[in-house]
Formats: structure tokens, sequence, C-alpha cells
């Protein structure tokens, strides 16, 4: 049994840094990843699926730019070009990232899959055949989600898409099946509707995002409809099978009615889960919930001392900056001194959709599940200057504030760019600036950020 004074199991966005701040620390040091150098955020998350936004959005400005005055007669969708510029970004992140592992003397790479033998033991089943028994002293656990596969009479036998497999398809589906409306599904439904798919879109619950307040909720699916993608809410497949020309039939209940649908392409987008179970974690005694996701303190230590977990298999927020954010904690906790802790911390995110949706704090929904005393503003896109003179007057502004203190409690920002107007609230709200202040900041004009004076106007 090989000894090492680290392992890392998954090089994603945590375990990849993670292990060369150990290698420069002088420690040895094996980082066990099963695919791919990078995680799901490289390979098959945010690296990728912006590139093909990008593809899409062209597609879109294309087909609508005759209200600005520029005709375009005609375009047409190269998918193996697009598909070769997605390829060409990753390969080339992932090669740097792997490159960089590799050259350190303190690391050792090991591609395969890893499961626990024991306390602080592992065995890794290598790839390219036999096995290594390895154990260390410090282990951090960062082998991330996996898709859910829900129940469904025939699914297994449709060779249904994942965000992962639908990456690798180099024409465009005649028609889409999405099931699940959230961030996945409708980023991945927008993002073939502007290809030229037909997208239908189903959703369990009474309406899509069901995590982000209802008016933003609505928002979404009213920009989504009027590209031409047909939402069902209350809605479930129920079972899936072929019919002779090798077209899949769909049966859905819709809100109690049974529909049969052809289709020829189904995207299963209805959430991920932990892959604890392979890991065999209980052999190292390490405590998970109910759903598998490691139990993890805010330090992001385990109940076992010596392994900790880091990013979405800790049951956090799935993001890959909360990932890397984890990675900074336990770095300079352990090799710093410092005594940092998740506590606290800012959760932004953006959902890449067009317009896209920046979010940071809580949700209206959750200001009065808490019995704050808060007050709402929200802005119209039509209301914005910016957004007039370029044509993207889709969405708003929203934001919620502390009526007693005028903290700013949180924001939602549909819009373009809304993730980085998103990001100008964070920085306000992590500063402790009010809303009073920013109602007369001085913004350059004209800015979508500029905006927010008018946003916190609504307010007196």
């Amino acid at each position: 049994m090989k000894q090492y004074d680290v392992i890392i199991i998954g090089a994603g966005q945590a375990g990849s840094p993670l292990a060369r701040k150990m290698g420069k620390a002088g420690k040895k040091t094996a980082i066990i990843e099963k695919r791919w150098i990078g995680g799901t955020c490289v390979n098959d998350g945010c690296t990728p699926t912006k590139t093909w936004v990008a593809s899409a959005r062209a597609a879109y400005l294309a087909g609508r730019c005759n209200n600005l005055g520029v005709h375009i007669d005609g375009y047409s969708i190269d998918m193996p070009q697009i598909k070769k510029r997605k390829d060409d970004i990753v390969m080339h992140s992932r090669s740097g990232n792997q490159k960089s592992l590799e050259e350190d003397p303190n690391i050792d790479v090991l591609f395969g899959e890893a499961s626990f033998s024991g306390h602080k033991t592992l065995t890794v089943k290598l790839n390219d055949g036999g096995t290594e028994e390895i154990l260390a002293e410090q282990i951090f656990i960062n082998a991330g989600l996996q898709t859910v596969i829900p129940d469904i009479e025939g699914l297994s036998d449709i060779d249904y898409l994942t965000s992962t497999s639908i990456l690798e398809l180099e024409t465009v589906p005649q028609h889409i099946l999405v099931i699940g409306g959230n961030y996945i599904g409708l980023e991945f439904g927008q993002m073939f509707r502007r290809f030229g798919s037909q997208i239908t879109l189903l959703e369990r619950g009474p309406r899509i995002m069901s995590h982000e307040d209802e008016d933003v909720s609505h928002e979404v699916h009213n920009i989504l409809e009027e590209e031409g993608i047909a939402i069902f809410t209350n809605t479930r497949a129920t079972k899936f099978e072929k019919n002779a020309h090798g077209r899949i039939l769909a049966t859905l209940d819709i809100d109690g009615r049974t529909e049969v649908m052809e289709v020829t392409h189904v995207l299963v987008a209805a959430g991920r889960e932990p892959q604890t179970e392979a890991l065999k974690i209980d052999a190292t005694g390490v405590e998970t919930d109910e759903k598998g996701f490691v139990k993890v303190d805010n330090k992001l230590q385990t109940n076992v001392p010596g392994i900790y977990a880091l990013g979405d298999i800790t049951g956090g927020p799935a993001f890959t900056h909360i990932s890397y954010n984890d990675f900074t904690i336990v770095w300079r906790n352990l090799l710093m001194g410092e005594n940092l802790t998740t506590d606290d911390r800012p959760l932004p995110y953006c959902m890449f959709t067009d317009p896209q949706l920046g979010r940071v704090g809580i949700t209206e929904t959750e200001a009065k599940k808490q019995g704050i005393n808060y007050k709402v503003a929200v802005l119209k896109m039509t209301g914005v200057a910016r957004a007039v003179e370029v044509g993207e007057t889709r969405g708003l502004m929203k934001a919620v504030v502390n009526a007693d203190t005028k903290e700013i409690l949180g924001v939602a920002i549909l819009s373009e760019e809304g993730g980085e107007i998103m990001s100008v609230m964070q920085m306000a709200m992590q500063g402790g600036i009010t809303y009073d202040r920013i109602r007369y900041c001085v913004f350059a004009h004209p800015t979508y950020s500029e905006s927010l004076n008018n946003l916190f106007m609504k307010l007196e």
C-alpha cells in the first residue's frame, strides 16, 4: 500500500487547485480522477455550455436584427463547427489543467475510480487496468454530482440525453422533450430552440424555477414562451416507447389529463445527486445525510478528523465558484494557519438564459418566511435607458431591502448582462452600502448599472 501525505478524490474546481497548493507545499499528493481533469465545469458544465450559449445568441441576433436596421438575408446553423469550437476550448482548458498537475514532482495523477477500503485507505481501479491501494492522513473528497435518472417506464430504452451527452450532438434535433424546469433544462431548451429545434419542456410543479420568487419565474416563463418554447407545468412523463419510424412516443400526465406526444429526443434535466455510493464512504466512517451528501462542518471537515469534502458533494449550492471558494478556505486554513469558515459567505449565481438571471442574497419569499420588515423595489427593463437603446428590454430588476436598516437583502437581475449587474449589487451588499446611498450614486451613463438609481427610487 502506497503512503501519501494527501489524497484528493476528484479533479474538479476544488480538487485540482488544492493538489497544486499541496504539491507546492512539499506534500506528496495523489489526485484521483475517473474521467477528465477539470471536473464538470470544464468538461460538460460551464465552459462547453457557455460556448454553445454564445453560438445560440448569435443565431438569435441574426434572426431579429431587422428592427435595428440591419438586414440579414439568411443564416444557417453549422452544428459540427459549433461543436468543434466547444471541443477546442474544452481541450485547451482540460489539457492546461492536466499539464500543471503532471509537471509537479510531488503530485501523482491517477486516472481511475476510487473507493474507500478502510480507515483513510482507498482502492483505485485504474482506467488502464489494475488497481492501486493507497492511504493518507489527509483526504479531500471533491467527487461532485451526477444526473438523476427518474424512474419512468421505457426511459432506459430510448437513448435519452443528459447534460453531458447532449454536448456531443453534431446535428440539430427536430423536437426535444426536456424533463425538468430548472436552470439546466431552461438553458439547454432556449439554446436548442435558437439552433432550430422544437422544444417542449415539462415541469412537475406548478411553475418553473421553484426556488425563485413567483414574479421572476413568471417573467422567465413568458420570455421562453415568446421564443416558441412550449412549457407544461403540473406535468410528468409516465412512459416512453419508440414507434415504427424510430421516433419517441412520450405519454404525459398533464394536470391529470393523459396525452401522447411524438418527439425525436428526450433530455433528462431533473436534478443531480451525489456520487457517494460508489465511493463506499461508510468504510472510513464518514457520515452522509439521507440523500447521500457528505456532512461537513463550517471548515469543510467531515466527522472523521483529516477527511474533508469540498464542492457539490457536500449538498451546498452546486456552483463552480462555491467549489473554488471551498478550496480557498481549506488550503488557507491548513497551509496558512488561518481560521476561515463558510459561515455567512455570499452565494451569488447566474442562470445563462438570455436574458441572464443574476441572483444574490435572499428572495422576497425568504424574507417573508423570516419575518423581516422588508420592502421590494422592481424596475422593468423597458424602463432602463441602456436596454431601450440596445433593444434588449425583456426582464426586470428586483431588490429586497430591510425597511428598518435600509440594508440590501437580496437582488434578482433578469436582463442582458444580468450577472454583471448582480455582481455590482453583491459588492454593495458585502460593503454594507445601503440602498439610499445607491439611489444617488454616480454611475457612468448610459450603463445598465446606472439604472440601479431608478430601481431604488421606487422605494421613495
